[in-house]
């Protein structure tokens, strides 16, 4: 998983502006992520457990649309949802699909890298990062981007994290990732296993879970926990 140059943002916008469909659809569109269904409903009711009466939601690299329409079904004082992400066309139909299932909620969408937008102080109650902060590069975009998080969050308010992980051990590192080679190769054979590790090599730069625990108690988050751990996926929270 190192070595090259990695894709570009316009790259990467690219790739998603082609898969709207497939990612609409939680079960089947987001397969080469183990246990994405499980890891949406965690967050979704960790969320709800404590940050119950949360009004105002922020989803980071929101695709379709499934986290949001998640975490309004499991909070329902929900009455603003904010959706930043890379590509247009995820974001059209995010605020579509929230518009058909929740018109109560006013959803506004803001398209771009979270590396550059302001969010302001004090101003949601959950943020939720779903498969995007992978995309970060230098170490110290990763210390910016929790800072900022953690600016935005009202007092008491929660994060959350659902992304493919790394593992500070090499040769930890190297089991999970046959195991990982092992799950896409069953699920649809070598070629898709092939097409996978492909994009995750082009694209992508995870963090360990140790790490990113780290860096969120240096950005101020009083409790962090691990929610779910699966071969190189992993999902954690922090509360402000």
């Amino acid at each position: 998983m190192s070595g090259g140059a990695k894709s570009s943002v316009e790259e990467i916008r690219d790739r998603f502006d082609q898969d709207v469909e497939r990612f609409s659809n939680l079960e089947t569109g987001q397969s080469a992520t183990i246990d994405a269904p499980l890891a949406l409903e965690l967050i979704a009711e960790a969320a709800a457990a404590t940050t119950p009466g949360a009004k105002e939601i922020l989803d980071v690299g929101c695709g379709a649309g499934n986290y949001t329409l998640k975490l309004i079904a499991s909070l329902p004082a929900v009455g603003g949802a904010t959706l930043i992400d890379l590509s247009r066309p995820m974001l059209d139909r995010a605020v579509q699909r929230i518009g058909a299932a929740a018109p109560h909620v006013r959803a506004t969408a803001i398209q771009g890298d979270i590396r550059e937008i302001e969010l302001g102080e004090d101003r949601f109650d959950v943020i939720v990062a779903a498969a995007v902060l992978h995309h970060l590069r230098e170490d110290a975009e990763w210390v910016a981007v929790f800072r900022k998080f953690h600016r935005a969050l009202r007092a008491g308010g929660s994060l959350w994290i659902s992304d493919l992980v790394a593992h500070a051990m090499p040769a930890v590192q190297a089991m999970m990732w046959r195991r990982y080679g092992e799950y896409l190769t069953g699920l649809k054979g070598e070629k898709y296993r092939d097409e996978v590790f492909a994009y995750v090599q082009g694209e992508d730069t995870p963090r360990s879970l140790g790490f990113q625990m780290e860096l969120l108690k240096g950005a101020g988050f009083g409790a962090v926990d691990v929610l779910h751990k699966n071969s190189c996926f992993g999902v954690i929270g922090a509360v402000k």
